[in-house]
Order: structure tokens, then sequence, then C-alpha cells
């Protein structure tokens, strides 16, 4: 590794990036890594532990940091992480949302659903598990399956942190070593990486405070490196898309249900980035005698005047009215919650969407990439449920084509996916869906599919 790349770890950053608003990461990599322990050294060295919660966590006289975000007794005594937990703290120039995504291979799916709303990816990568004496050192499988899923999730940033470098006898040679070896995957991969930066999460050297010169590294630490990430931008470069999720009736802001038959209670979503904010009765609009669709806009942007269609249907109106999550009129962008009455009465209920006319061609059949995360296979003529924004629609698997190595990340022939697989296949829809490719819309180029009997998340879906 050049060492142009050990000292300016973070590439310069379009003017359009916004810094400013506070970043949602994650922390990922194979077992054992360290990643519980980063959060809560993040936390703790940032003064963002009250102390009656750091008493809480001691053992044996020492502070296990582990502690602060692995809190499920299963956790505990595993000594493992098993589900999500998310954690909020804030330095003077930035706040942040962390997600301690799980290392084992069969919670993969809860790692993807933290990655799914995430603007940037912590990947950890423990030095002591890899032949760093040697330079052409072989990378851990689970190392890569969460890089490889950060890149197909779209998160924008992606910073590799080389842990436990304290615990080796030359941390200068092994991060020239594992960077290398880093370098070379991502390269191979074709995965935009921010920063390589080396941390002991356990000693905090380079997380919060910089060490200057250890392991041959002269960057900011890893803190440094966050606040200079930018948040995700929206899609306002798309045409207007907007998923309905709940209807307010016109008498009272009670929220009906949907028409929309839904698969079985038990069916979550693990691309969703949760529902939207509940719509506060206030005399600052005029919605009174008629409907306000709610949800979160998906692309572009809604204002009063705009003509819209409805899909499905086809049914046309105008825009009366948009509200924001405190029913001020106005305007509302990509990303953001709103309510929105029509100019005329039309028959819109959950699951429909509300867009620009004509912008979306609706289509009975994708190819797409598929992140596998249920333990019984994905097969060709298997028949499961979609779902695309708050839309289900049964899905029929008509061929897999391949499935990524993620040791040589060749695509090779394939006629299943394996639980934690990625691959490429080909589904059709019962009913048309308005998707476009994942590469230029986020929400709209991404499904879920939900196995019918079980009502497990079975995949995550991105539109080629």
């Amino acid at each position: 590794m050049s060492s142009s790349t050990l000292t300016s770890p973070v590439s310069a950053a379009p003017a359009h990036e916004d810094h400013a608003a506070a970043l949602r990461f994650i922390t990922c990599g194979s077992v054992d890594d360290g990643k519980s322990t980063l959060i809560g050294r993040l936390l703790v060295d940032s003064r963002a532990v009250l102390q009656d919660h750091l008493a809480g966590v001691q053992r044996s006289g020492e502070t296990d940091l582990a502690l602060l975000t692995d809190g499920l007794s299963a956790e505990r005594e595993q000594g493992i992480t098993i589900d999500v937990a998310y954690r909020y703290f804030a330095t003077e120039t930035r706040k942040f949302i962390i997600g301690d995504a799980p290392g084992h291979e069969q919670y993969t799916r809860n790692m993807v659903t933290a990655a799914s709303g995430a603007d940037a990816a912590v990947v950890l990568v423990d030095a002591t598990k890899l032949d760093w004496k040697n330079p052409g050192l072989a990378l851990l499988a689970q190392t890569r399956r969460h890089a490889l899923l950060v890149h197909l999730l779209r998160v924008p940033s992606l910073v590799f942190a080389v842990n436990k470098l304290d615990a080796v006898e030359d941390a200068a040679l092994a991060f020239t070593h594992i960077a290398g070896a880093l370098e070379a995957f991502a390269a191979a991969a074709g995965i935009t990486v921010r920063a390589t930066v080396p941390v002991s999460a356990l000693k905090g050297w380079n997380v919060v405070d910089a060490k200057p010169g250890w392991a041959g590294y002269e960057g900011p630490g890893l803190l440094q490196l966050l606040e200079q990430l930018p948040a995700t931008p929206a899609d306002m470069a798309q045409p207007f898309a907007f998923p309905v999720q709940w209807v307010e009736k016109p008498a009272a802001p009670t929220l009906v249900a949907s028409r929309t038959a839904l698969p079985p209670e038990g069916a979550a979503g693990a691309l969703g980035r949760g529902p939207a904010p509940h719509p506060a009765s206030s005399s600052s609009d005029t919605s009174q005698g008629r409907r306000v669709f709610w949800g979160r806009v998906a692309a572009g942007t809604v204002a009063p005047g705009q003509e819209i269609t409805v899909f499905p249907g086809g049914r046309t109106a105008t825009v009366a009215q948009v509200l924001d999550t405190v029913r001020r009129p106005g305007t509302v962008e990509a990303g953001h919650s709103a309510g929105i009455v029509l100019d005329r009465e039309l028959d819109v209920s959950r699951g429909d969407w509300l867009r620009a006319p004509g912008a979306i061609a609706p289509q009975r059949g994708i190819l797409a990439t598929v992140a596998w995360l249920d333990d019984a296979q994905l097969l060709a003529g298997r028949t499961y449920w979609a779902l695309h924004g708050h839309r289900w629609v049964k899905a029929r698997v008509k061929r897999v084509l391949h499935r990524v190595d993620i040791n040589t990340l060749a695509q090779e022939p394939a006629a299943e996916l394996p639980a934690n697989a990625i691959g490429h296949v080909e589904l059709a829809f019962q009913e048309p869906l308005a998707v476009l490719p994942f590469a230029q819309a986020r929400t709209l180029g991404s499904l879920i599919l939900v196995d019918t009997a079980s009502h497990r998340t079975a995949g995550a879906v991105l539109v080629a």
C-alpha cells in the first residue's frame, strides 16, 4: 500500500455532500473483531455514558466496553452480538447514530437491516486472526461478505478499521500487509474505500484521539474520519415518487387500515426505514374535509399544484396541499415524511404510490441482485411475498442466474442460493411494480422477499 494512502485516507468530497447532518453508521465484520468494544470506546471516550451506566458494566474491576451495546441476556452469556443495538452520541461538531451489527453468519439478516439505512459502515478487521507477516495474506470470509453487502446496499462510505494491532509484535508491518490486502480486495470488487485506519478499541488508540505515528499511520483518528463523512444524499434527481403508508380520515386524524391485502402478521422488512411520524393534529393546515395520505417521499419533491398519478390504476389528480410532520404546509423533499392532500377524492390506500405522470414504467419482471438471508435455499420456481415500499405482491423466482464467490468475487453458475449467499436472479411479479435500478434510486430499487409460510424476511433484493 502506498504511503499516500496511509497519510491521506479521506478522498476529497464533492461539494454537494452534507457533513452537518447526523451520521448513521454501523460497525460490522467477522465474529469477535471487537465491534461492540469499539462502540463502547467511542461512547466512553466521547463522554456519552453516564457514570451509573458505566458502573453497571464493571467486571472484576475492569470495564467491559462490549456490554454497553450487548444488552440481551443471551449476548452477555455467550459473549456475542445477536441483534442490532443502536446508540446515540454527539461531539462538538456532529451527532451520530451507531448500529452495532452482529458478526455471525446466521445473523446476516440483522446486519443487512442495519446497513440498509446507514450513511457509512466501519468494517472491523482483527489483525490477530490473520497471517499478518505474509504480504499476500487472505482476508476472513465474513470480512469480505460484509464489505460486499455494504457495497451492494449502496452505503455511501466504507471505512476499514484494523483492530487489535496492539496485540501483534510489529504493528506497522501488520497494518501495511493487512491494508494492502484490503486495498486489493476492494479494487477487485469495485468498492470505494474512504479510509483504512489502525485502531485498538481496547486501549482507545486512534479511536477518539489520534495516536500519530503508531503502526506507521499519520492520519486522523476514527472519530475525526467519521466527522468528515457525508450523510446519504436523497434521490432528488429522480421524478417524484411517494409510497402511501397511512390514510387519515377527513373527520379526525385517526389512521385507517388499508384495503390492500397484506401477508399474515409477522412479515418484516429488512430494507424498511420505519414508519412515518404520527401526524399530530394542528390548526395550521386546511386539510379538513379531505383525506391526507401520509408517508415518506422516496424520490424528487412534492409541492402544491403538482400533477400526480396513482399507481396502480393510473388515476390522476393535482396536489392541493403538502404537510410536513408537524402539519405545516409547504414543499417536502425526498427522504422526509409528508402528508399529501389531493384536489379531488380518489380511491387511494396503503400500498399505493403517488408519482409523477409517466415517470416510471411498471414492470412485471426484473433482474436483480439478491442477498439471501433465509435458512431455506432460494430455488427457482418458489413463490414469495415481495414488498416494495408498502405494496405487497406475489413474486416467483423464474431462475437463478449465478452466485458470487465471496473469496474470488467470480460469478459462478448456480441453481440455488443457500443462506447468506449473494447472487443474481430473475423475478416475475403477479402484479406490476414501478421500480428503478437500485443504482439510480435507493428506495425505488429495493425490495424484500418474505416467506409465505414462515413469514420470515428471506432476501434483500436490489434491482439491476
